[in-house]
């Protein structure tokens, strides 16, 4: 299962440069295989808001919630701690510590287009990676 970074949702949302990489690792992997944090989505809100793109936050939550099984997940206050060390051990900013931590809690995959997570200890991969496969 697959833990998609805030990066990679607002890269297709947006129809940015590497919005075609994210569309064909969207359409490749089912709904219910991915999963995206609560922090993750609200930052997203966020932006959109900002960009007076709220239409588009809409469908968003339409597509990847209701019409479809993506997985919302978060933290708890007792993460914190594992929060605060993973921002400490990997020099991550407290967005991709967030992440990594879900991920690590929940067994996921990190899907990014930056490579923040390369100096953890589960890494990351590019939405290409993942459709290339394990080798």
């Amino acid at each position: 299962m697959f833990l998609v970074d805030t990066n990679g949702w607002l890269e297709r949302l947006l129809d940015q440069e590497l919005s075609e990489e994210v569309g064909d690792f969207l359409k490749s992997v089912p709904s219910e295989r991915l999963a995206i944090t609560d922090f993750a989505f609200h930052s997203i809100g966020v932006i959109l808001n900002r960009l007076n793109q709220t239409g588009v936050l809409s469908r968003f939550a339409q597509d990847a919630f209701i019409d479809g099984d993506v997985v919302l997940i978060r933290l708890e206050p007792e993460d914190t701690n594992a929060l605060l060390s993973a921002i400490d051990r990997f020099n991550l900013d407290f967005d991709d510590a967030y992440q990594y931590v879900a991920a690590e809690k929940h067994n996921l995959t990190v899907v990014s287009l930056d490579s923040d997570f390369d100096r953890t200890e589960r890494k990351g991969k590019t939405p290409a990676e993942v459709l290339i496969g394990p080798g």
